[in-house]
Protein backbone atom coordinates (compact mmCIF):
# COMPACT_ATOMS: atom_id res chain seq x y z
CA UNK A 1 0.00 0.00 0.00
CA UNK A 2 1.40 3.38 -0.98
CA UNK A 3 -0.03 6.61 0.40
CA UNK A 4 0.47 10.35 0.35
CA UNK A 5 2.34 11.70 3.37
CA UNK A 6 0.29 14.88 3.37
CA UNK A 7 -3.18 13.39 3.60
CA UNK A 8 -3.43 9.70 4.53
CA UNK A 9 -4.93 8.85 7.91
CA UNK A 10 -5.46 5.38 9.36
CA UNK A 11 -7.33 4.12 12.37
CA UNK A 12 -9.42 1.32 13.82
CA UNK A 13 -12.16 2.69 16.03
CA UNK A 14 -14.45 -0.33 16.42
CA UNK A 15 -13.34 -1.31 19.93
CA UNK A 16 -14.24 2.16 21.19
CA UNK A 17 -17.89 1.44 20.41
CA UNK A 18 -17.78 -2.05 21.90
CA UNK A 19 -16.84 -4.46 19.12
CA UNK A 20 -13.68 -5.87 17.58
CA UNK A 21 -13.12 -5.01 13.90
CA UNK A 22 -14.56 -7.46 11.40
CA UNK A 23 -13.43 -7.91 7.84
CA UNK A 24 -9.81 -8.81 8.56
CA UNK A 25 -8.59 -5.76 10.46
CA UNK A 26 -7.33 -7.78 13.41
CA UNK A 27 -5.83 -10.47 11.21
CA UNK A 28 -3.87 -8.06 9.07
CA UNK A 29 -2.76 -5.71 11.81
CA UNK A 30 -1.54 -8.45 14.14
CA UNK A 31 0.57 -9.92 11.33
CA UNK A 32 1.81 -6.59 9.97
CA UNK A 33 2.45 -4.69 13.21
CA UNK A 34 3.11 -7.38 15.79
CA UNK A 35 1.15 -7.94 18.98
CA UNK A 36 2.05 -4.77 20.89
CA UNK A 37 1.42 -2.31 18.10
CA UNK A 38 -1.70 -4.16 16.94
CA UNK A 39 -3.14 -3.85 20.46
CA UNK A 40 -2.18 -0.16 20.54
CA UNK A 41 -3.94 0.49 17.24
CA UNK A 42 -6.98 -1.69 17.85
CA UNK A 43 -7.65 -0.62 21.44
CA UNK A 44 -6.31 2.94 21.31
CA UNK A 45 -8.69 4.09 18.55
CA UNK A 46 -6.33 6.89 17.51
CA UNK A 47 -5.51 8.30 14.09
CA UNK A 48 -2.17 7.42 12.49
CA UNK A 49 -0.63 9.50 9.75
CA UNK A 50 1.13 7.95 6.77
CA UNK A 51 4.63 8.45 8.20
CA UNK A 52 3.81 6.55 11.41
CA UNK A 53 1.87 3.90 9.50
CA UNK A 54 4.96 3.37 7.35
CA UNK A 55 7.24 3.19 10.39
CA UNK A 56 4.92 0.64 12.03
CA UNK A 57 4.85 -1.51 8.88
CA UNK A 58 1.15 -0.85 8.24
CA UNK A 59 1.86 0.41 4.72
CA UNK A 60 4.69 -0.16 2.25
CA UNK A 61 5.62 3.48 1.74
CA UNK A 62 4.49 7.00 2.47
CA UNK A 63 5.49 9.32 -0.35
CA UNK A 64 4.92 12.96 -1.18
CA UNK A 65 1.61 13.22 -3.06
CA UNK A 66 3.38 14.66 -6.10
CA UNK A 67 5.55 11.53 -6.41
CA UNK A 68 2.95 8.90 -5.58
CA UNK A 69 1.39 8.34 -9.01
CA UNK A 70 4.71 8.05 -10.82
CA UNK A 71 6.14 5.67 -8.22
CA UNK A 72 3.11 3.36 -8.31
CA UNK A 73 2.96 3.43 -12.12
CA UNK A 74 6.63 2.41 -12.42
CA UNK A 75 6.23 -0.34 -9.83
CA UNK A 76 3.14 -1.70 -11.61
CA UNK A 77 5.05 -1.85 -14.89
CA UNK A 78 7.94 -3.72 -13.23
CA UNK A 79 5.54 -6.20 -11.66
CA UNK A 80 3.69 -6.65 -14.96
CA UNK A 81 7.02 -7.52 -16.61
CA UNK A 82 7.53 -10.51 -14.29
CA UNK A 83 6.46 -13.72 -16.11
CA UNK A 84 2.90 -14.63 -15.07
CA UNK A 85 3.80 -18.05 -13.65
CA UNK A 86 6.49 -16.54 -11.41
CA UNK A 87 4.21 -13.73 -10.30
CA UNK A 88 1.43 -16.20 -9.45
CA UNK A 89 3.78 -18.51 -7.53
CA UNK A 90 5.21 -15.66 -5.47
CA UNK A 91 1.76 -14.26 -4.63
CA UNK A 92 0.45 -17.72 -3.76
CA UNK A 93 3.29 -18.43 -1.32
CA UNK A 94 3.30 -14.98 0.26
CA UNK A 95 -0.46 -15.25 0.79
CA UNK A 96 -0.12 -18.73 2.30
CA UNK A 97 2.57 -17.52 4.68
CA UNK A 98 1.07 -14.18 5.73
CA UNK A 99 -2.72 -14.40 5.53
CA UNK A 100 -4.91 -15.97 8.18
CA UNK A 101 -7.13 -18.92 7.35
CA UNK A 102 -10.59 -18.02 6.07
CA UNK A 103 -12.17 -19.35 9.27
CA UNK A 104 -10.27 -16.71 11.27
CA UNK A 105 -11.77 -13.94 9.13
CA UNK A 106 -15.22 -15.43 9.56
CA UNK A 107 -14.74 -15.61 13.33
CA UNK A 108 -13.72 -11.96 13.46
CA UNK A 109 -16.77 -10.97 11.42
CA UNK A 110 -18.99 -12.99 13.77
CA UNK A 111 -17.39 -11.32 16.81
CA UNK A 112 -17.96 -7.90 15.25
CA UNK A 113 -21.64 -8.67 14.68
CA UNK A 114 -22.04 -10.04 18.19
CA UNK A 115 -20.23 -7.08 19.69
CA UNK A 116 -22.36 -4.55 17.83
CA UNK A 117 -25.54 -6.14 19.19
CA UNK A 118 -24.58 -5.66 22.85
CA UNK A 119 -26.36 -2.96 24.86
CA UNK A 120 -23.04 -1.13 25.46
CA UNK A 121 -22.26 -1.00 21.75
CA UNK A 122 -25.78 0.13 20.91
CA UNK A 123 -25.52 2.97 23.46
CA UNK A 124 -22.10 4.02 22.10
CA UNK A 125 -23.29 3.98 18.49
CA UNK A 126 -26.40 5.99 19.33
CA UNK A 127 -24.33 8.53 21.27
CA UNK A 128 -21.84 8.73 18.40
CA UNK A 129 -24.64 9.30 15.90
CA UNK A 130 -26.04 12.13 18.04
CA UNK A 131 -22.54 13.64 18.21
CA UNK A 132 -22.29 13.70 14.41
CA UNK A 133 -20.42 10.41 13.92
CA UNK A 134 -21.00 10.19 10.18
CA UNK A 135 -20.24 13.79 9.32
CA UNK A 136 -17.07 14.96 7.62
CA UNK A 137 -15.95 16.93 10.69
CA UNK A 138 -16.38 13.92 12.97
CA UNK A 139 -14.54 11.63 10.54
CA UNK A 140 -11.61 14.04 10.54
CA UNK A 141 -11.48 14.04 14.34
CA UNK A 142 -12.80 10.59 15.20
CA UNK A 143 -10.48 9.79 18.14
CA UNK A 144 -11.54 12.97 19.97
CA UNK A 145 -15.23 12.33 19.33
CA UNK A 146 -15.02 8.72 20.50
CA UNK A 147 -12.91 9.72 23.50
CA UNK A 148 -15.61 12.16 24.60
CA UNK A 149 -18.21 9.39 24.42
CA UNK A 150 -16.27 7.02 26.65
CA UNK A 151 -14.84 9.68 28.93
Amino acid sequence: MFLARESAIFGQFEASVGAPPGGGGMQHLARLLGRGRALEVLLGAEDYDAALAERYGWINRALPAAELGDFVRKLAHRIAAVPPAGRAAVKDRVNAITLAPVDDFRRDSDLFGEGMRTPDAQRQVQAAAKAGFQTRDAELDLPRLLGRLSG
